[in-house]
């Protein structure tokens, strides 16, 4: 199994030296923010307002609650296991491609939530869906492709990418409370403790799925915020007692990102890898909670799901890196770079989980555990959402009865299966599931954008009201040329 998963791994990704989906998201990071003239950057101040701007509605969610929905997505496993992975294979310069993917990125994050919005609909229950599969149909006219995208993110949000998030949780309770005793199963030998902690989770898990968007929506804006926020002040307290060692770390990042310890194939690859697992730009993942949202312009959620990156890597990722570095608890496998045990799992919390414990002894294990339950627990409804906003694309046009039940059944067998099996074959198919969708997607967004520009000229469309003093937005695609955008042209009338 690990063998066949590794293969695959390496035809999605390419040859480890040199990724060819790592290059292809740099590149196109770079491409949306030269065509959008740096928005990421340039309209920083506009994402602030935008976040304590608007409302829900029966239909849609507000701007502020489609955020936390993304973010729920976004801040997972990949800020704490991930940058430990990124650091433990690619080396310290692996955090610098990782700040670079994630300033590039936000300009791909604006591009692909902004035809979320623009190409939305409403479900026949009469709230909002979007997404990949729907832009693509609509602004690319091949529905085979939309297909394709939609299959394949039902594959990955509901089977691969689920393990990965549970996985990390159930490593994280064993390195607080050990592995208990071992249970043979069909399954193999399993550690009771992960056993024990699958069954919690997947308990938990189905209450809220069984609920809906709106329980999500409101579970999320809650979680989100404050687990985010007491993650950085932990990390900000460890930097600040070690401030002195600050100025030497970010000289390492940045030495290390152009002579890496590991090579520059480890470094870039890997720093690239799992930052767009973490912040997902380019993925496909997040237009689907910013079709969502309600809000007068569809430009406006664009903007909001750029900020969302900031969060994602430049704050929560960041700290993480800087507490693993500034402890010196990490290994270089390529490098052959030993600091802590040297059987001690890159693909695992435990890095982040021994840098404040020896800081705060007694406390980093079980924070890590509980920070990871939420931040993997989000991700996980995210990943439902994702997963069955595909399922009501292909129900648009086959109704598949039992679909969405069906659905639920599985996702909550992956997420058991990920809890108690290894690390490494989990974080894989993870892997596989990314950059399947990160393929179709991005190669998706960059026809449509020289089919007809719609994300480039709904910004041109926001900036001109901007100017103009409006206090209430409107979006009009048939004035702007944009075609098939049903929901906003029927609004309009």
């Amino acid at each position: 199994m690990e063998s066949l998963v590794g293969t695959l791994n390496n035809i999605v990704w390419g040859p480890s030296a040199l990724p060819a989906l790592a290059v292809l998201c740099l590149l196109a990071g770079l491409f949306y923010s030269i065509n959008t003239r740096f928005v990421q950057i340039r309209l920083f101040r506009e994402m602030v307002r935008l976040l304590r701007s608007g409302t829900s509605s029966a239909a849609g969610i507000s701007p502020f609650q489609a955020l936390t929905v993304s973010l729920s997505g976004r801040v997972g496993t990949g800020n704490i296991a991930g940058v430990a992975a990124a650091i433990g294979f690619g080396g310290p310069g692996a955090v610098f491609w990782m700040w670079v993917i994630a300033i590039l990125g936000a300009a791909t994050a604006y591009v692909e939530a902004t035809l979320g919005q623009i190409y939305k609909e409403v479900d026949e229950g009469g709230e909002y869906r979007g997404g990949p599969a729907f832009y693509i149909e609509k602004a690319m006219g091949q529905k085979w492709y939309a297909w394709v995208f939609a299959i394949a993110t039902i594959i990955a949000c509901g089977v691969l990418l689920p393990t990965v998030q549970s996985n990390a949780i159930g490593n994280a309770v064993v390195q607080t409370l050990g592995a208990g005793s071992t249970v043979e199963t069909g399954m193999g030998a399993l550690s009771s403790t992960k056993i024990i902690t699958g069954l919690v989770i997947i308990m938990i898990f189905g209450f809220i799925i069984f609920g809906g968007v709106k329980r999500i929506a409101n579970f999320a804006q809650v979680v989100v915020p404050f687990m985010a926020l007491a993650y950085i002040i932990t990390a900000c307290a460890i930097i600040v007692m070690n401030i002195g060692q600050l100025p030497g770390i970010i000289g390492l990042i940045i030495q290390d990102a152009f002579t890496p310890m590991a090579g520059f194939g480890a470094a870039f690859g890997w720093g690239v890898k799992r930052g767009v697992y973490s912040n997902e730009a380019g993925q496909g993942t997040a237009p689907h909670a910013a079709a969502a949202a309600e809000v007068d312009h569809p430009a406006q959620q664009g903007l909001v799901q750029a900020f969302s990156i900031y969060v994602d890597t430049l704050f929560v990722c960041t700290a993480t890196a800087f507490m693993i570095l500034i402890t010196g608890m990490y290994n270089v496998e390529g490098a052959g770079i030993f600091n802590v045990a040297a059987g001690t799992a890159a693909n695992s919390p435990a890095f982040t989980q021994m840098a404040i414990e020896s800081v705060m002894p007694g406390f980093g294990n079980p924070f890590v555990a509980v920070a990871l339950f939420f931040f993997s627990f989000t991700t996980l409804m995210a990943y439902y959402y994702i997963a069955e906003s595909n399922v009501a694309y292909i129900r648009r046009s086959f109704k598949l009865p039992g679909a969405v039940f069906i659905l639920k059944v599985v996702i909550i067998s992956a997420v058991f299966y990920g809890t108690v099996k290894a690390a490494n074959l989990a974080w894989a198919m993870g892997d596989i599931g990314v950059g399947i969708m990160a393929w179709v997607n991005i190669i998706g967004i960059l026809i449509i954008f020289y089919m007809g520009k719609p994300s480039i000229k709904a910004l041109d469309d926001y900036e001109q009201q901007m100017k103009s003093g409006k206090d209430e937005y409107s979006f009009d695609p048939e004035s702007l040329g944009i075609k098939n955008a049903d929901f906003w042209a029927n609004r309009n009338k």
